[in-house]
């Protein structure tokens, strides 16, 4: 498997599991950790989508650490950055967040930057 395809993956389940717990504590409306913290802990990592996402997101580690086997870390790290994109992309498309423009323009940045380090 390309290296690129891994460190992609890595990426993509990482967005995939943050946006998981995010669907998850959302359901949850607003938490009053007053009445117990480890109560409460306990009932948001049992809850399934919080679960799963979890498991998700530390999937996404696997494929991270084996691509790290591969390529140099400065290489690979900048990558890291497209997984705030993501996120701005699913939270807008997936959760129905409002995205503000100048958030909208750093994402192009981040994107230009991902570009010309992978072109290195």
């Amino acid at each position: 498997m390309p290296v690129l395809v891994l460190i992609l993956t890595a990426i993509f389940l990482a967005v995939v599991g943050q946006i998981l717990v995010k669907k998850g504590l959302n359901s949850f409306g607003q938490i009053d950790f007053s009445s117990g913290l480890i109560r409460n802990f306990v009932r948001i990592y049992l809850s399934p989508m919080v679960l799963i996402g979890t498991f998700v997101y530390l999937s996404s580690a696997f494929f991270w650490i084996y691509s790290l086997t591969k390529v140099d870390l400065s290489f690979a790290f900048p990558f890291l950055s497209l997984s705030y994109v993501l996120i701005i992309l699913a939270s807008w498309l997936l959760l129905g967040e409002s995205i503000p423009l100048l958030r909208w323009i750093g994402v192009i940045v981040i994107c230009i930057g991902v570009f010309l380090v992978s072109k290195s």
